[in-house]
């Protein structure tokens, strides 16, 4: 029989490590990477599964534009930042390549090391989408969860919050989301879709959470409401050809 062993996470070479010595990391306590779009649930499937015992940390509960918080780690939102600044962009400015100096290295080392280590720990941050290939290098064992939105409801999402054009909120959909459905092909994470009825929408949440190791909460999910929802798409919103493409993939790939 192999034997279980907790760890905290700290590259390929503790997983080779493992599988030499024939010792299986312990999944349940892998950390997990909730991704998507802006303005595409990420803060409501963070504060569900949350709810069902995933260690967030220190995450904000409280925001203009997020009813109940956007459940963010300011250190990880800052250093995001600064790493896609130092590549010449930003959350909304998407860059061709980003590469990470050794000092940014070290900070997302010490933010992962702040974690704990006998628990499932995650985090939401939506940048993560753009810088994501460091945080699997650092953290093979990441387990991946997404979720996305009708792009004319993020459009329409952004222009009040931030008064972007829709031309700019599709492109902006349009470069999150074709990252997000290479991740999912790559490596078979599951995909919710945030307009789902209430009721599919909390079935599935549940399946995740089983599915993570977690446990359900007792009296259901209570982070959740509709009115989270809001800004929502017209039924004949007209798409740009690659978004509406885009959009179809993401509700083929969707549990």
């Amino acid at each position: 029989m192999r034997q279980h062993f907790r760890y905290p996470g700290r590259g390929p070479l503790l997983e080779r490590l493992l599988t030499m010595l024939g010792m299986q990391p312990d999944r349940s306590c892998a950390p997990v990477g909730i991704v998507g779009m802006h303005r595409s649930g990420t803060s409501c499937l963070a504060g569900s599964l949350e709810e069902a015992g995933l260690f967030l940390g220190d995450v904000n509960t409280a925001a203009p534009f997020n009813k109940r918080g956007n459940r963010e780690n300011r250190a990880i939102m800052d250093l995001h930042d600064d790493v896609l600044r130092a590549n010449g962009g930003s959350w909304d400015v998407v860059p061709e390549r980003v590469e990470w100096s050794d000092a940014q290295r070290r900070r997302l080392d010490e933010l992962i090391a702040a974690y704990p280590a006998d628990r499932a720990w995650g985090f939401k941050e939506p940048r993560s989408l753009l810088v994501l290939d460091r945080w699997l290098e650092v953290l093979p064992q990441l387990r991946l969860v997404g979720t996305f939105r009708h792009p004319a409801a993020v459009a329409a999402s952004l222009a009040h919050r931030n008064q972007f054009e829709p031309a700019r909120s599709y492109a902006l959909w349009l470069a999150y989301n074709r990252r997000l459905i290479a991740y999912q092909r790559r490596y078979g994470f599951p995909l919710v879709n945030f307009d789902w009825p209430p009721a599919r929408y909390l079935r599935a949440v549940e399946s995740l959470v089983r599915a993570l190791g977690l446990t359900p909460p007792a009296d259901g999910f209570q982070f959740f409401t509709t009115e989270l929802r809001s800004n929502r798409a017209a039924g004949d919103a007209a798409l740009p050809r690659e978004v509406a493409e885009t959009y179809d993939a993401l509700l083929s790939l969707a549990a």
